[in-house]
C-alpha cells in the first residue's frame, strides 16, 4: 500500500510586482495556513516518509512549514525543479520514479497540474485545488511505478476554508 498526498503550494505573494514568479515568498495567510492544514493532514494517517517540492520559493516554503508541523526533518525535503509549474503527466513521472521503500509521500507544487493529477489519480472532480489544499489517495500497490495503474482510493480533500 502506498499512500500520496498532493499538496499546492500556500498562497503567495504578488507585492513585489519586480520579483519573478518563481521567486514569490509566501504571504501572511499561507504562512498561517499551512500549521492550520498540518493536524488536517495528519487526521489521515498522513506520516511521510518523503517530502518532494517544487523549486519555487513559495512552494519551498510550504513543504518547509510543513515539515516542522509535522516533525519531518527538513534537510530530508526533496526539491525538484521539473515540478515548477508542470503538467500531470511530468508530476506522475516523478512519482512513479520513487524508491519503493518509500511508503508515504508528499509531492508539494502547482495549479494546474496538481489538481489535473489529483483528478486523474482521486476518480474525483476537484476543479480548482485552492492555496493548501491537499488531496491524500491511497493506492494498493508495493510499487510507486505502478500507482497510476493500481486501484486507489481518496482518502481526503483538506483545503483551509472547508468546513470541519
Amino acid at each position: 500500500m502506498k499512500r500520496l498526498t498532493l499538496l499546492r503550494h500556500a498562497k503567495s505573494s504578488w507585492g513585489q510586482s519586480d520579483l519573478a514568479d518563481h521567486g514569490r515568498p509566501l504571504n501572511q495567510r499561507g504562512q498561517q495556513d499551512v500549521p492550520f492544514m498540518a493536524p488536517r493532514l495528519a487526521s489521515h494517517g498522513v506520516r511521510p516518509s518523503l517530502i518532494i517540492t517544487s523549486s519555487a520559493k513559495r512552494a519551498q516554503q510550504t513543504a518547509k512549514l510543513l515539515a516542522r508541523e509535522i516533525v519531518y526533518p527538513i534537510e530530508f525535503i526533496h526539491t525538484e525543479k521539473s515540478l515548477y509549474l508542470a503538467d500531470p503527466a511530468t508530476i506522475l513521472e516523478v512519482i512513479e520514479t520513487q524508491e519503493d521503500t518509500f511508503s508515504d509521500i508528499v509531492i508539494c507544487c502547482h495549479n494546474p497540474g496538481i489538481s489535473n493529477l489529483a483528478n486523474q489519480l482521486s476518480y474525483q472532480v476537484i476543479n480548482h485545488m485552492p492555496t493548501c489544499g491537499m488531496v491524500i489517495i491511497a493506492a494498493d500497490t508495493n510499487l510507486w511505478s505502478e500507482i497510476a495503474s493500481s486501484s486507489r482510493t481518496l482518502i481526503g480533500f483538506e483545503y483551509p476554508k472547508k468546513p470541519e
